[in-house]
This record gives C-alpha cells, structure tokens and sequence, in this order.
C-alpha cells in the first residue's frame, strides 16, 4: 500500500464525461488498496471566464479605472477550482467511494498576501493524512490557500500543480502524479519535431530548467518544490484507459518519473531542447561604467516585478562607457522602457533601445557537466542554417541562445538532431 497524490489539470476534468473519467484513475488507485488524495484544477476555460468577469465588472457600472481589489479577483477565480472538487466528489461517492471535497482553507494551506499570486508558506497535513488512513479520499481544490488576512488568496496560473506537490511533501507521499492532455515530457515539443521521444526519467535540475525556459508541462514552482522536498512526481496522461495494463504499476506506471538525479543511470550529455518565445531585448547605450550601475539598472526593475532573463554587458576600451543588453518578456517591454526612463539620470544612460520578437532556445541537460564541447556543437550547428545569435547565458546544465524569432522552428530542429535527440 502507498499514499499518492494525483492531481488534474483543466482539459482532464473539461466536462462532466471527462469528470466520469477522472473517477475511474482514482478509483482504480483506491481499488489497489492504496491511500489517495485528488488535487483538481477548474475546468478547462472556466477560470480564463472568471478572470473575464472580474475583469468587466468595473465597467459595468462606469468606472473609469480597470483596477479592481485582489482578494476579491481571487474570491472569485478561486471558484472554478471549488466547483470541480465538489463534483469529482460526488462522481467518486456514486462509484461507492468515501470521497470528500476539501477547500483550500479548510485543511489548512497558508499562504502568504500576496493576493493572484501567493506563495504557500505551510500546510497542516494531519487532518487530511488522518482522513486517508481511513479510507476517505480527499478531493482537493488546487490554486488556492488562506492568506494571513483570513481570506482566499490564488496562487498564480499553473497553481494546482504547485499545491498538489505541497500536499504531497505534507501528507509525505509516495509519489505525486500530474495527470495532464500529454503522456510525459519530452524531449522537445513533438509539434515542431514529430520525432521527438518521450522520458522515461528526468532529474528535478533538468525539469527545473525546462519549465523555466519554456516548456509548458509544469509550473516551475512545482518543480523547485518537488526538488526541495524531493517529492517523486509522474507525469501523465489522464486520457489513456484507467483500466489499461501497467496503468496501475506503482513503481514504474507509464509517464515520465521526474527524480533526483541519482536514481538516472544513464545520463544523456543533452536531455532536451527548450524554447520561449516574445522575448524583447533591450539596450542602453554609453551607460556609465562605475560600480553600482547595475543596482540602479536592475533594483527598480525588480521592484516593478520585472523579470530579467539573459544580461550582457561590454567591455569598455576607456573605463569610462559602456553597453548593458538584458532581456525581458514581451509585454514588460514597455513597463521597463517606463521604469529605465525614470530612472535615467541615476543610471546615467545615453539611449534606451528595445527589440521585440525574438526567442530564447535552450539546450539543458545534466551530463554537460562532465562533457566538453557541448556550446560549440551548438554554435557551429546554427551557422551551418544561417541562424545568427544575438545573445548566449551559460549554466552548468544549460545553454540559451537568443534568435530572431522566425529561426525558432529551424533552430529547435537543428539542435534536437545535433545533439542526436531524434534516435531512439
């Protein structure tokens, strides 16, 4: 017997047949004896029509300001998640299964005030574990928590994978699974390569950095959770047959086994190639080299919540002016633009120029490590197509190089077959 965690997401329980669908992964869990609890998400497109609604209702009545309070945005997309909870309850307890729906509040999971986007601070597991040792499974609505304020506070998109890898490191599980529209990761988006293979195992490093550049199978404070408390996570297909063989295998059901990287054998120099697309870069031009110049550059930024990604900065011949480009998402372009601009004089900044449209490919994989050679196969391999790089980052499992953004497609299938990603 074990503890799992299963979790799923918005096209899995879409309507009330896929609902039906859903009931039957968790009931053959139940079946096998094992203890279970459910993390599920809104159905597919609802929280998209509540963030609508919360979004017109200042107009309705003639506001001139767009704005609207936190709490109650998250009052009310807090909802979608509420409403599949308790009819997944109600699915499992017609198939004669003790099944109860859980609120995020009401086990609790706190969280901290930062309303849209919180951060879980602390989940009390005890009554939810007390709950599964006799026999009940916990239905539990995923994205959301209470905030210090006593009030429901979200915790961004891509939230419920965040509080079913909480739930599991709380409840200590076994394993967590997060089902989803695909059967695992891997090793690029098999829509631009069709031949494209699926992991059987990724470390929780690699998995970090595929979520972060690009890759849209988890959210990537899921990922760092799972690492930290090295929660062994599935990912799969909520859309295979429940009843299937092997669908049931404890140890190694279908998927991909996202794992610390002891328990991979067999370490690929390149495991996968990622992309992220509406990168804009910006520049400022003759800056003033002298120390505390990147503070002033960077320090607002962060504290206007803008995300800086790749930064490259020249050398200067005199010691006197110099170059900072540094890349940020599309639509912070001109958020930052904004920001640099009150800030010029402290900065001390000649220009600020911007170029939008362009993509970030990254090649990741644990075994670079341990191998030479790696960005040079890159490099040459993008110039043999003419595809010229603007700007290049490192880490010790990772290389992201920045395009043009009509190279994306081309260059995403250059590295896979490079790095010979396409062999079986």
């Amino acid at each position: 017997m074990a503890r799992i965690v299963m979790k799923f997401g918005g096209t899995s329980v879409a309507d009330l047949d896929r609902i039906k669908n859903v009931a039957r992964h968790v009931k053959r869990e139940v079946d096998a004896g094992h203890e279970v609890a459910v993390v599920v998400s809104a159905m597919s497109g609802k929280t998209n029509e509540l963030v609508g609604w919360v979004q017109g209702a200042p107009k309705v009545v003639g506001a001139n300001s767009p704005f609207y309070d936190a709490r109650e945005y998250d009052a009310v997309v807090a909802s979608g998640e509420q409403v599949t909870s308790g009819l997944l309850s109600i699915a499992l307890q017609a198939m004669d299964i003790n099944a109860r729906s859980w609120q995020g509040w009401q086990i609790p999971i706190r969280t901290d005030n930062a309303h849209g986007a919180a951060r879980i601070l602390e989940i009390d597991g005890a009554d939810i574990i007390k709950r599964m040792g006799e026999g009940q499974v916990a239905v539990i609505a995923g994205f959301q928590g209470l905030g210090p304020d006593n009030r429901i506070a979200t915790l961004g998109r891509g939230g419920s994978d965040t509080s079913a890898v909480a739930i599991a490191a709380a409840v200590k599980a076994d394993r967590c699974d997060i089902y989803t529209d695909v059967d695992g990761v891997y090793t690029t988006d098999p829509r631009i390569v069709p031949q494209a293979r699926r992991l059987k195992k990724i470390a929780f490093e690699e998995m970090l950095e595929m979520a972060s550049l690009g890759a849209k199978v988890l959210q990537v404070r899921s990922v760092e959770l799972a690492m930290v408390h090295k929660v062994r996570t599935f990912v799969r297909s909520s859309f295979e047959d429940p009843d299937a063989p092997g669908m049931g295998d404890l140890l190694n059901p279908p998927g991909t086994l996202i794992c610390d990287e002891d328990e991979i054998v067999e370490q690929e120099v390149v495991t996968g190639i990622a992309y992220a697309k509406d990168e804009a870069q910006i520049s400022l031009r003759r800056l003033a080299d002298r120390p505390g110049v990147s503070a002033a550059i960077f320090g607002p930024l962060a504290e206007s919540h803008i995300n800086v990604d790749m930064i490259v900065q020249n050398i200067s011949e005199d010691g006197s002016k110099t170059d900072m480009t540094f890349t940020v998402p599309s639509g912070d372009v001109e958020k930052a633009i904004k920001v640099l601009g009150e800030n010029k004089e402290k900065i001390g900044y000649d220009v600020v120029q911007n170029e939008s449209g362009l993509v970030k490919v990254s090649v990741i994989g644990i075994g670079m490590r341990s191998h030479a050679g790696v960005a040079a196969t890159a490099f040459k391999a993008l110039a043999e197509k003419g595809i010229n790089i603007k700007a290049i980052t490192t880490s010790e499992i990772k290389i992201s190089i920045l395009i043009d953004g009509p190279y994306a497609e081309l260059a995403v299938r250059t590295l896979h077959s490079c790095y010979g990603l396409d062999k079986n």
